[in-house]
This record gives C-alpha cells, structure tokens and sequence, in this order.
C-alpha cells in the first residue's frame, strides 16, 4: 500500500483541479463515463503490470484488444457462432498470443521489445486481413450479452450515477491479483524473477515458465478487455481500434508504481494510475483544450513517472550506501 500512496495523491489532486477547472465534471453522467473508463483501462492495466513486473515489456497489448474486439462481431454476427463458442474461443486465442510470445522470449531469447512490436503490427494486420478492413459490429439479438459492459448498477443514497458492469470483473480481477502477489509463492518468484533472473534460477525457480505465464496473463487481460471495450462502443473499425491503448496500459502500471527494471509492483496503485490518466483525459475535453494535446500529456505524466522512479531508486542506493554496517 506504501507504494501507491504516491499515486493516490496526484489522483486526489487532478480530481480537485478537474472539479474546480472542468465543466460539468462532477454531474453522474460524466462520472459514470469517467468509472466505464476507468475499469476497462484498469484490466488492461493490470496485464500490462504482470509483464513489466518480470522486467519485460508488451507492445502489442493494443493491437491483441484491437484483434479480440474485432473477433467478437466478426464470430458472433458475420458467421453467426453461438456467444457459448465466441468467449472462449476469443480468449483462448488470446492466451496462445501470450505463449508464442513467452515462448519465443525464454525460449530462443528474443528481446521481449523487438518480440511484442513485432506483435502490434502482426495482430492489427491479421484483424484487417480477415475483416476486409471492414466495421464490425453488434445486432439488436446481441443486446444481452453486452450488458457485461453496458449494464449498470443503482447504488442506494446516490442519485444520477450508476455504477457500471465493468467495475465488478475489474474488482475481482484486482483482488486476485493482491492476493496472488502477496500471498503465493508463485507471486514472491515472480517478484524474485524481476529483481534478479539469474539468481532466481540459480535459486531453482523456474523463471522461464513464470516470465512465459505473465505473457499469457497480459495478452488474456488485454483479449478480454478488448470484448469489453467493442461490447461498450457497440461497433469499431480495425484499422483504428485499441490504438495506443498500450501506452495507457503502460503508463498506468509505471505511475502506479511498476518499475520498469522488475521485481516491483503494487495493484491499487495501477488501479489509481488507470483512474489518473483517465481523468487527466476526461479534464483536457472538458476545459475545451485540443484532443490532439492529449497524448502529450500521457508522454510527459509518463516521463515523470519513470524518471521519479530512477530518481526513488537512486536515493535509497546511497542511503544503504551510508547506512553504518550491522556490528559482529
């Protein structure tokens, strides 16, 4: 928890500016908006986070949301599959997108960079290729399923808000995820894995199938946000669909307190860091500056991030430096 509280300050300042500052931020309908948003980045967030926490990186989670939200119309209306066949066949695929990448990174030693951007323009290319680059998107018979993410909840006492479907995946998934860090040994290897491969091994952990599980994790994570994000927006088209939603992902895990060397990783803070970038976009529409800024802000929030992160690491490497050896 020490490690989000970080990110949980400038998530309760940049709500206080949006508050005072942006129109009509605080009406049920835009926070409503604002929590949709937020869950659905969170799950991404989360995958993103399993991968950097190992000291590796994903860049194709965009284009696996783009691919498993393209499917799911594409199955369900164009060839007309049971929604009992889609879901699991959606994530599955999504899974084994995850091992090839596990695979070809622990087993042939492939740069977890060069193997996932590699990805991102594989995967966008084959949700294209078999669309025809065409729109894919729901009929009304569908309507029952998408309540997974449109639905939405009344909560006794708060008028003009309902909390949205996709908050309670997002939740469980969340918990899990605290609970399986701080509470399994798989999750204390993990940890061990990011901090120091090598000595892990050596330890006799198996870091290559721990780095290869992540892999899948991310790319199920990102499969499964990316049903959840075509069942909200009711249609999308490949060519543009989940663009740069690796960036939010990344950048959510780095400020909730991920480091990008491994072996660090705290769940509610990627959860506040999800919410963060999403009210910094929510405030940049509402104040009426350009949507084009938008990604200059994620850049700069994102540099901030990691330099502060080199610079916490830096400072408690000489304090232990300083600190006095324990007496024999």
């Amino acid at each position: 928890m020490k490690k989000a509280l970080g990110i949980i300050g400038i998530f309760i300042a940049v709500f206080l500016l949006a508050s005072l500052y942006g129109e009509n931020f605080l009406t049920g309908i835009n926070l409503m908006q604002l929590t949709q948003r937020t869950a659905l980045y969170a799950i991404i967030a989360l995958g993103a986070a399993l991968v950097i926490v190992t000291g590796g990186i994903d860049l194709s989670i965009g284009s696996v949301v783009c691919l498993a939200g393209i499917m799911t119309p594409w199955l369900l209306v164009e060839h007309e599959w049971s929604p009992w066949a889609v879901v699991p066949t959606v994530l599955a695929t999504s899974a084994a997108i995850g091992l090839f990448h596990g695979l070809l990174i622990t087993r042939l030693r492939l740069q977890p960079f060069l193997v996932t951007l590699c990805g991102l323009l594989l995967y966008r290319g084959i949700a294209r290729w078999m669309t025809g680059d065409q729109t894919q998107g729901f009929m009304g018979e569908h309507g029952e399923l998408r309540k997974l993410a449109t639905g939405r909840f009344e909560i006794p006492g708060v008028e003009n808000f309902l909390l949205p479907a996709t908050v309670i995946p997002a939740g469980i998934l969340a918990i899990m995820l605290g609970i399986f860090y701080s509470r399994t040994v798989w999750g204390r290897w993990l940890l061990a894995t990011g901090r120091n491969e090598s000595a892990a091994r050596y330890s006799g952990i198996p870091t290559a199938w721990l780095v290869t599980g992540s892999y899948v994790g991310c790319s199920l994570l990102a499969g499964f946000g990316g049903m959840l994000f075509i069942f909200d927006l009711s249609s999308a088209q490949p060519s543009d669909f989940g663009n740069f939603y690796e960036l939010y992902a990344i950048a959510a895990a780095v400020l909730g307190g991920c480091s990008l060397r491994g072996g660090e990783i705290s769940i509610t803070g990627v959860v506040f860091g999800a919410a963060t970038l999403q009210v910094l976009r929510n405030t940049i529409t509402l104040v009426g500056l350009s949507s084009q800024i938008e990604f200059a802000v994620i850049g700069a929030v994102l540099l901030v991030g990691v330099a502060a992160d080199e610079g916490v690491r830096r400072f408690m490497a000489k304090r232990l430096e300083r600190s006095p050896a324990p007496s024999g």
